[in-house]
């Protein structure tokens, strides 16, 4: 069964298929303190050939402020709520 996502994280699922971005490129989004309705903002369109793709631009910043091209250890946000749901049901104590 797959833990459900928290309600404060959902936005960035949606913007994660709706901008095609990889779990990598939305982590590194979440460590930009960027927000899921930014990317809205940011992303390229036809009628702004100007704008570098919003997966490019997101990489780049990431390696301007971090000095690195990827996040150490990439992991999705379901994947996070999962490991989340896991963690709480160790440390709920039993009731007798």
């Amino acid at each position: 069964m797959a833990a459900k996502i928290p309600q404060k994280l959902l936005p960035w699922v949606e913007a994660r298929k709706k901008h095609h971005l990889s779990h990598a490129q939305i982590q590194m989004a979440r460590e930009l303190g960027m927000k899921p309705k930014s990317l809205d903002k940011l992303a390229n369109c036809k009628q702004q050939p100007w704008k570098l793709p919003l997966a490019v631009f997101i990489e780049e910043r990431y390696y301007k402020r971090f000095k690195k091209s990827r996040p150490d250890n990439v992991t999705s946000i379901e994947s996070r709520a999962t490991e989340k749901k896991k963690e709480r049901n160790r440390t709920e104590k039993p009731t007798i």
